[in-house]
């Protein structure tokens, strides 16, 4: 019988226990509960609650959190996400506002905000986007702006938006492998995800002067598809040469039995192996582990950092 950390067979699931290396710490209770009412109250989404992220405990319970952006509905269907797909409200213009104000109560340095997909909207949300980064940027002057954006479809005008708003870092994750975008995500493009970080990479905001610092571009991938090493090694491959400075790897799990199955429970040494290629690569910062997301211990990553050029 095959043991529930080994290979499946193509589109077999694994067993769905989990190995003790994908146990996340137990939550804090009170803190939990506490600033789940407390963002609830000033109508905020987290991902952390929306996609089902086993570390929303831990984060929470450390007093950080990463902000959705645009309702709790995505116009898309990818079929390894909790987040629920439907019909999506307008933008609230007062969301922005809100969300520098839960950053400042937290006392956040490093805000990470991401949003649902909207295909819906005719900028993709990006100027939602802009507005909570001017926002956060007026309150907490003095902290670090991620955010992690969807494919806005490929716009450059989209994109630009964002850029000019002058967010720290700008993280747009390609999720699978090339060969698996079909089952994991049927509505996206591997290509268009390359083409954008790449493009973001080459922006400058407007607002600064000409020889300003370049975006700090970021991108993270999931393992347990059933994908193979060389091409996840592929994957990191093709980021760096977009380049991507900062990136990000994590297992797999089914949020709901109507989402894709588990495949591999990938050891913690191929996530070491994957960290170690990285590297080489030359990508600057590095996290792989197994209860790794992208925005998992995001300021420490981005402050501390994993260099690259060892």
């Amino acid at each position: 019988m095959r043991g529930c950390c080994e290979s499946a067979g193509e589109g077999e699931a694994v067993s769905q226990r989990l190995p003790n290396w994908l146990i996340p710490a137990a939550p804090k209770r009170p803190q939990l509960e506490r600033l789940g009412r407390q963002l609830d109250a000033m109508g905020l989404h987290t991902v952390c609650q929306s996609a089902r992220c086993p570390n929303v405990g831990e984060c929470f319970g450390r007093g950080t959190a990463t902000f959705m952006i645009l309702g709790n509905s995505c116009t898309r269907d990818c079929r390894f996400c909790a987040v629920e797909r439907g019909e999506p409200q307008p933008p609230d213009p007062d969301e922005p506002r809100r969300l520098a104000e839960a950053a400042a109560m937290l006392k956040l340095q490093h805000v990470v905000l991401t949003s649902v997909t909207r295909d819906d909207l005719a900028d993709g949300g990006a100027g939602q986007f802009a507005a909570a980064i001017g926002a956060i940027r007026e309150l907490l002057p003095a902290a670090r702006v991620e955010v992690l954006v969807p494919d806005f479809r490929g716009s450059r005008e989209a994109l630009c938006t964002v850029v000019d708003a002058a967010p720290d870092i700008l993280n747009h994750n390609v999720e699978t492998v090339a060969r698996l975008y079909p089952e994991v995500r049927p509505q996206a493009d591997y290509g268009r995800s390359l083409e954008l970080l790449r493009r973001a990479g080459r922006m400058r905001p407007l607002r600064f002067a000409q020889g300003s610092p370049e975006v700090l571009t970021k991108s993270g991938l999931m393992v347990g598809f059933g994908e193979a090493e060389d091409e996840v090694v592929a994957v990191l491959r093709d980021l760096r040469r977009a380049g991507v400075a900062a990136v990000t790897i994590g297992q797999y799990l089914q949020p709901t039995r109507s989402h894709l199955p588990v495949v591999e429970y990938v050891f913690p040494a191929r996530f070491e192996a994957y960290a170690d290629a990285a590297r080489t690569m030359g990508f600057r910062y590095v996290m792989s582990g197994p209860l790794v997301r992208s925005s998992y211990h995001a300021g420490e990553l981005i402050g501390a950092g994993t260099p690259g050029d060892r």
